[in-house]
């Protein structure tokens, strides 16, 4: 009884996950439209995405405090809300203060919902099976990045901006009554302990954890590559620098989106099989990143599109290795602090995504002609080349975080033996 229960609850998360992930990526293939709807630059473009993350990773410490207080379904309940309400508001939204009001309410509505399905998975599901049931739900969430590049893309081509943002509204309304209704109506019953303890010595204790450290960096380090193409520059990117139709564009963004899906169940399987190796994954995602980066900004021309093709499967892939840093939150906190610990965690990407969108708005309307909407290939090369500096970042806190996660693991009696040593041992009859 318990499985079903389980698997029902996790269900009406996990598809409450995935419309959300349509709410915050939709822009990304109406940034075309929406230059035009509000005579934007693409510095003022960049601000309907950087306000949204900003408000999204603002509460992440906030929402994960009030799910330790008040449990899951509350507040997903109450985020899908404000999300359906911020899509509604932006389909009759024809000024950009009106626009930026709404793209808030999505990013206050959208930090609560995936942090709230990993803690209904802590809850529900045995530790051996929750790296994969996280990396499962990442995969339902990303294809709501399949339905924003196909689905919500064609309505935009057929119907027009308001038809488009106001059936996302409705579908954002449909999935709160369904998650008011199919999730568990008791909170945790620890809810009494740390939750209502002050919000700074809370969140001080929550995040003081080496591990919990390594998994912000984790999380810091590896999706902002994706997330600057998936929700807001791949398109404009393809479309006016690589010489691609909207169709073709709209099939990067799948592939992308479809690279994410198949690697993220490989990633939990991983992680669950080899805990102690977790940083490993976080590291070489990040190289293969910087590689795909490189490879497709050198030449000064339009890459084909089978190239296009490869490197949106290579930044895909990298997007559900940032999940491994919420793996890292669950290993290193209490329940009771785990969703203070996770919304922690999940600050990092959406930190470094940040920066990333706003750098690259930025720098393409400094290197461009004054006025200009379209920009050039010289001018992405020169915006896209500004993520090296997250990336490098988000290097050294991994590499510093784990050497001080390992200290901790060895004073705790469970030494971390080098990578090469661990080999020589699987070798050995």
């Amino acid at each position: 009884m318990r499985g079903r229960s389980a698997a029902a609850i996790w269900g009406v998360a996990a598809v409450t996950y995935l419309v959300a992930v349509v709410h915050r990526t939709a822009l990304g293939v109406a940034g075309v439209e929406a230059i035009d709807r509000f005579a934007l630059g693409a510095t003022g473009l960049a601000a309907f995405s950087v306000l949204q993350l900003a408000v999204y990773a603002a509460l992440q410490i906030p929402a994960g405090q009030l799910l330790d207080r008040f449990g899951p379904r509350a507040l997903i309940v109450t985020g899908s809300a404000v999300m359906a309400i911020g899509q509604g508001l932006l389909a009759v939204a024809d000024d950009v203060p009106t626009a930026l009001a709404a793209r808030a309410l999505i990013g206050g509505g959208d930090a609560a919902i995936f942090i709230s399905a990993c803690r209904l998975i802590a809850q529900w599901f045995p530790a051996r099976r929750a790296p994969v049931m996280v990396q499962v739900t990442g995969l339902v969430g990303q294809s709501g990045q399949i339905v924003s590049a196909l689905a919500v893309a064609w309505v935009l081509h057929l119907r027009g901006w308001g038809v488009t943002f106001g059936l996302l509204a409705v579908a954002g309304a449909v999935v709160t009554v369904a998650a008011a209704v199919g999730l568990e109506r008791h909170p945790p019953s620890n809810v009494d302990g740390s939750a209502r303890e002050r919000f700074v010595p809370s969140v001080r204790a929550a995040a003081s954890p080496a591990g919990t450290r390594l998994g912000f960096w984790s999380h810091f380090l590896t999706p902002f590559s994706f997330n600057v193409l998936a929700m807001l520059w791949g398109v404009p990117f393809f479309v006016t620098a690589q010489d691609r139709t909207p169709a073709e564009a709209s099939v990067l963004l799948t592939a992308l989106t479809l690279s994410a899906m198949t690697a993220g169940p490989l990633i939990g399987r991983w992680t669950s099989r080899h805990p102690l190796r977790r940083s490993w994954v976080v590291l070489t995602s990040a190289v293969a990143t910087l590689a795909a980066w490189v490879w497709l900004l050198a030449p000064a021309t339009p890459r084909p599109f089978a190239q296009l093709v490869v490197f949106c499967v290579v930044i895909g892939a990298g997007g559900p290795v940032s999940l491994v840093g919420l793996d890292f939150a669950r290993t290193f906190s209490p329940l009771d602090r785990l969703g203070t610990a996770t919304g922690f965690v999940n600050t990092g990407g959406f930190t470094s995504t940040i920066a990333g969108v706003l750098a690259v708005g930025v720098v393409l309307e400094a290197v461009s002609p004054p006025g200009a909407t379209i920009y050039s290939l010289d001018a992405y090369r020169i915006a896209f080349a500004v993520l090296l500096v997250p990336w490098v970042v988000g290097v050294l806190g991994v590499l510093h975080s784990r050497r001080r996660t390992r200290v901790a693991l060895s004073e705790a009696g469970t030494p971390v033996p080098p990578l090469r040593e661990a080999l020589r041992r699987r070798r050995s009859p």
